[in-house]
């Protein structure tokens, strides 16, 4: 392995698991700040030891010993370093997985909603500043202010780190839903250099949400993310070709695609909104994607129901995401033109995929070389390797 890419297999290994650490380490000691600066001292000293000694066979371990290490130093210049040295010192083989735990500590609603994520996904869930900006759509400086102010007021207010009771789940709902939302959206097509998708980031967004599921049985929108992650990752298979190029929808194989998982996660959507008849952003975006994932063929897809879907979740919540979206299905139901109205004031310039889709509809209206333009200012601002494949190729036509 070259030197370069061995450095990145390292720099993954240590992100896939600070977000445990930070878990753990907040579990034991209930102060954000503290467990942030062990998490960040020892991927440090991970990322300047395992060149030369190799990754161990326990990463998670060894980073909670090295993060230990260093807490016992950090304490003992302390006042209050007594009760918390014990709580160090108490023998934790294996690092606990509290991190559905940490979420809705995270998601206080002392915090406004967007710092509650900003913060999650930093600390329980290891995401960059960079890819965190990138889920918000808005420049970086904008996204490490909110999660300064959220560490500074979580302590300034002493917000404690403790599971909500039952009653305060509710309210702290809406911001957990959107961390795991948000994690799922970074693993399945990464905002970084480092690879086209994350499949450990996906695997812990469906695990997170089936655990909140079973937490709020009586949610349906916890339901429904569930099944809309279910639903993209059904066609996990069809999305890359063999040399890693990004696979668009309309070239798909769909024998590739998982129907047993399909229809497994559309029958619990279905069972949702007839228990709770109560649609909501992530039903009707889960609902979306069964119209995609049922039809037989691209040319067979509803895309009539589609717009009166995204419709609905326009009313429910409002996005220029979501109108980007929307404009994209109204191009099959009245045409390119029509579409690109719809993008003429949409406050996403900075977004590649806006770019892309203006491109995509400027090549169908024959309009090439403003075509050209927006494809190669959507190739500007993605890092994600199989987008920038995907959109060199365009260019290059």
């Amino acid at each position: 392995m070259s030197e370069p890419a061995h450095e990145k297999v390292l720099a993954r290994v240590v992100r896939e698991h600070a977000g445990r650490l930070a878990a753990s380490l907040v579990s034991l000691l209930g102060d954000f700040a503290a467990a942030e600066d062990l998490v960040q001292d020892a991927v440090e000293t991970a990322l300047r030891r395992w060149p030369a000694e190799g990754i161990p066979e326990r990463p998670d371990a060894w980073l909670f010993t090295v993060a230990r290490r260093r807490g016992l130093d950090v304490l003992r210049r302390e006042s209050n370093y007594r009760a918390k040295l014990a709580l160090l010192l108490r023998p934790e083989p294996e690092p606990r997985d509290d991190r559905l735990r940490l979420v809705f500590t995270c998601c206080h609603p002392a915090l406004s909603l967007e710092a509650r994520i900003a913060l999650t996904l930093r600390v329980v869930c290891g995401l960059s500043t960079a890819q965190i900006a990138a889920a918000f759509v808005v420049p970086e400086p904008t996204v490490a202010q909110r999660i300064t102010r959220a560490k500074r007021k979580i302590g300034e207010a002493g917000i404690p780190y403790r599971v909500p009771r039952e009653e305060e789940l509710g309210e702290r709902l809406g911001g957990v839903l959107a961390v795991i939302y948000l994690l799922f959206n970074e693993g399945y097509l990464s905002s970084t250099n480092e690879r086209a998708q994350a499949r450990d980031l996906v695997d812990d967004a469906e695990w997170l949400a089936a655990l909140l599921a079973n937490l709020m049985p009586k949610e349906p929108e916890a339901a429904g993310l569930l099944a809309l992650i279910r639903l993209h990752r059904a066609r996990a298979a069809a999305r890359f070709d063999p040399a890693g190029r990004l696979v668009l929808l309309p070239d798909q194989d769909r024998s590739l695609w998982d129907h047993a998982a399909i229809a497994e996660a559309t029958s619990l959507l279905t069972r949702t909104a007839h228990t709770h008849r109560s649609p909501g952003p992530y039903q009707l975006q889960a609902a979306i994607v069964a119209c995609h994932a049922e039809a037989s063929s691209f040319a067979d897809t509803d895309w009539a129901q589609i717009l009166v879907l995204y419709d609905m979740l326009l009313r429910l919540a409002p996005s220029p995401v979501t109108r980007l979206h929307r404009a994209i299905a109204l191009q099959h139901v009245k045409g390119p033109e029509a579409a690109l109205a719809e993008l003429a004031d949409l406050p996403l310039k900075r977004y590649p995929l806006f770019h892309a889709t203006r491109a995509e509809l400027l090549r169908a209206l024959g309009r090439r070389d403003e075509a050209h333009r927006a494809d190669a200012r959507a190739l500007d601002l993605t890092a994600n390797p199989a987008q920038q494949a995907l959109l060199t190729e365009r260019l290059n036509w």
